[in-house]
């Protein structure tokens, strides 16, 4: 029978962009060969985020007024993966799986009356080997404040604060699943498991290996002492009776230890070759455990580089747009200035030729510029300026 399956994670707010990335698809490449790529439209939401999970996240808090101290050590979200294995899907059909994960959803709003507002984001996956789902919220408990008003407030270890926290939360999930209609078995809780797989420790634990490792290694190697026929005393009255015992007693004992002895000695190589195996699994899986430490570790200094340079080119960004507006501001000033003065000048011309009886204003802007050598159209006298100064220096 299939299990009901229900795990969670916890992540600090530096976490969440890996994990919204992960969930929402937004990755052009994934290091998880099960992926396939071209099932992923088959994906769907019971909950979209109108955000990535940072800014939804800081949505929520603000929207609820969500009260609890959020340092950069403190989980502030959690995550369900929620699942069973690929033959209770196939087994049940699409439209059952799809009941699957929406009862799975509500059970999720309601335990610990957490509520559905605190779901972030639930998202279903097809495209990697049995359908699962990503369920993030907010670990929100209901309590009071210091004068009994009653406040929502962000704490995870308040929400997980009961030893058998995770027991619990398996045995509800399953017994809900259960009471509508879905034919499983209860899952392993994680504190029993720790991950989907079983460890070395774990398996040898199942196994009895060592248990069993022991007794076969007590087993003495050596025969049973069996009496020597020639040392029976045969004589005429007793020698029919010596011939039944040493063919029907002796000689059947004897070739079931020699039986024994091989079975036992097959043990003992089959032991050893075992023994040699986990060993060797042990040392592969120290230096895995190793190699996932450095990755982890690679990669948390990648998204610190990463987060560097972002701000680096915001802040980058930012001054060159402030400079650039600044420009704009100050060209935008001079234009008026120039027009401005076009105006002004062509007013002053006027009242001069009105003034003094100098007649038409274009006669007397005509003489001024002959006279002088001067243009009045300041950009005109400029580029006369730049073409004098360019025939200056071929000469």
């Amino acid at each position: 029978m299939s299990y009901a399956i229900i795990r969670n994670a916890k992540y600090k707010k530096e976490n969440l962009m890996a994990v919204y990335r992960h969930n929402e698809r937004k990755n052009k490449t994934y290091s998880n060969k099960d992926i396939d790529r071209t099932k992923t439209y088959l994906n769907y939401s019971l909950k979209n985020p109108e955000f990535n999970y940072v800014k939804e996240f800081d949505k929520i808090i603000k929207k609820y007024d969500l009260k609890g101290q959020i340092k950069t050590v403190s989980n502030i979200v959690c995550e369900y993966m929620i699942t069973s294995d690929s033959d209770f899907f196939k087994r049940i059909g699409e439209e059952e799986t799809k009941r699957y994960f929406a009862t799975a959803y509500k059970f999720v709003s309601e335990y610990k009356d957490l509520g559905e507002k605190y779901i972030l984001s639930a998202k279903v996956h097809y495209d990697e080997k049995s359908p699962h789902m990503h369920l993030i919220f907010l670990p929100v408990v209901h309590t009071t404040d210091k004068k009994g008003n009653p406040i929502d407030k962000l704490a995870c270890s308040e929400f997980w604060k009961a030893k058998d926290s995770y027991r619990q939360l398996q045995n509800a999930f399953f017994e809900y699943m259960v009471e509508n209609g879905f034919d499983l078995q209860r899952g392993l809780p994680e504190e029993e498991t720790e991950r989907m797989h079983y460890t070395l420790k774990e398996y040898k634990n199942i196994t009895n290996f060592e248990k069993t490792k022991e007794q076969l290694q007590n087993i003495k190697q050596e025969l049973p002492d069996v009496p020597d026929i020639a040392d029976i005393h045969i004589n005429r009255w007793s020698k029919k009776r010596d011939e039944v015992i040493l063919e029907e007693i002796i000689k059947p004992k004897d070739k079931l230890i020699n039986e024994l002895y091989h079975d036992n000695f097959l043990m003992q190589q089959a032991l050893l070759r075992n023994t040699k195996l986990v060993e060797k699994a042990e040392k592969y899986q120290k230096e895995r455990d190793e190699i996932m430490s450095d990755n982890r570790d690679l990669h948390n200094e990648v998204e610190n580089i990463k987060k560097d340079y972002e701000k680096k080119e915001f802040d980058l960004e930012w001054n060159y747009k402030n400079k650039i507006k600044h420009l704009e501001k100050e060209n935008s000033h001079l234009y008026k200035i120039i027009d401005r003065f076009h105006k002004t000048i062509d007013k002053f011309i006027e009242w001069i030729c009105n003034k003094f009886n100098f007649g038409d204003s274009k006669e007397l802007v005509k003489k001024f510029e002959n006279e002088t050598h001067t243009l009045i159209d300041p950009v005109k006298q400029i580029e006369r300026e730049e073409k004098e100064k360019d025939f200056d220096f071929d000469i």
